[in-house]
């Protein structure tokens, strides 16, 4: 059987027997000029489907036949914000969503400020995070990407992970994981300066005393602050705080707790009298708000009010020095253990596991006395 050469609009292709598909004209264009030069590939290419045909190894498809870059497959290639734009499409039903606005935000965000988005790149991507932030952050980004990438391969649309094992190469520094607690004497002096607008501007929108009980509360539960600003009257029973949302202040979405878990609080007549000082309301109104009635931002209240009012007593040398808001829950825990509270219903108490109490709060549990067991 012969194929035949013929020319269409200028351009050359090929004519199949009738024989080869029942009846049926079939055609190959070659995507190649009318040219001598060319017909000269087009009698070559013809030769080579007849001897196939004679062999018995005829591609009916034509697949086999096509021009190589028709054939070839045309894989799309993939910068790394396209990666990880469809890597957080597909987490973002499998994470909370202040996971995404917050945690993966900032990553696009770093991402879209690289010198380059080609995965190929990634040690110059590394060392431009490396140049722009601290080694904590950049290892923290490389991870995130390693996993991005990893993804990307078990989806088909990346071959390898530039990534893999990147962040190995990158040290940070030994964290001190000493955790630093106000003393009981620092309480009262820290709500005090609170209470009495000692040193609240003349000006300011509202006066320090307004967040006494929120500190209070943080002291006297050792919740955490997005938790705090979450509490709703119908989250307050006769015996227990209920603890099961938190508001971070950062994308100020109503979510569950850190932990995904309920936790009960038992109420003791401290906490009590706190609670009957802030005035008992409807069910869905906040325990603390703002000017509008929206939950407290904890990021501006850390800045704006806690920040100046601790660095002064700092500087008045009132209290050793200055620790954030969340360190009224180190210092919760740090006097619940020195006051023989066990670990187990310690991490209850804050929606912590034991383990984390063990890792992070182990000086003070070496301090505790071990009960002598014999009879002398």
């Amino acid at each position: 059987m012969k194929i035949g050469i013929e020319t269409l609009e200028g351009r050359l292709r090929l004519r199949f027997p009738r024989a080869l598909f029942a009846g049926s004209q079939k055609y190959l264009s070659l995507n190649l000029a009318d040219t001598a030069e060319n017909k000269l590939l087009a009698e070559m290419k013809a030769r080579q489907i007849e001897l196939d045909i004679i062999a018995g190894y005829f591609d009916p498809t034509l697949a086999k036949y096509k021009p190589d870059y028709e054939s070839a497959k045309k894989e799309k290639i993939y910068t790394l914000l396209d990666l990880w734009c469809e890597y957080v499409k597909f987490k973002s039903s499998q994470v909370e969503q202040s996971t995404v606005m917050r945690d993966y935000a900032l990553i696009e965000k770093r991402i879209k400020a690289l010198p380059t988005s080609d995965i190929k790149d990634a040690v110059l991507i590394r060392n431009h995070l490396l140049s722009n932030y601290s080694a904590e952050t950049t290892k923290r980004t490389i991870k995130q990407l390693n996993a991005c990438c990893n993804w990307a391969i078990t989806s088909g649309l990346l071959e390898s992970n530039p990534f893999k094992d990147l962040s190995k190469t990158i040290k940070t520094k030994r964290k001190n994981n000493t955790i630093l607690t106000f003393s009981q004497e620092e309480i009262a002096i820290i709500i005090d300066a609170f209470a009495s607008n000692k040193y609240c501007p003349k000006y300011s929108p509202l006066a320090h005393s307004y967040y006494t009980n929120y500190i209070r509360l943080l002291f006297c539960t050792g919740c955490r602050p997005e938790e705090a600003v979450a509490l709703k009257w119908k989250h307050i029973s006769s015996t227990h705080i209920t603890f099961a949302e938190a508001v971070p202040s950062d994308v100020r979405i109503r979510k569950d707790t850190k932990t995904h878990q309920i936790r009960l609080f038992p109420i003791n007549s401290q906490l009590r009298e706190l609670l009957n000082d802030i005035g008992y309301e409807e069910a869905e109104k906040l325990l603390f708000y703002n000017r509008n009635g929206r939950e407290l931002n904890t990021h501006n209240f850390l800045n704006r009010v806690w920040k100046p009012v601790l660095t002064n007593l700092v500087n008045d040398k009132l209290i050793r020095y200055y620790l954030p808001q969340y360190n009224c829950r180190h210092t919760f825990i740090t006097l619940c253990l020195e006051a023989g509270i066990s670990v187990k219903q310690v991490a209850d108490m804050v929606g912590n596991s034991p383990e984390v109490i063990y890792k992070h709060y182990s000086g003070v549990i070496k301090h505790l006395e071990v009960p002598e067991i014999f009879y002398k």
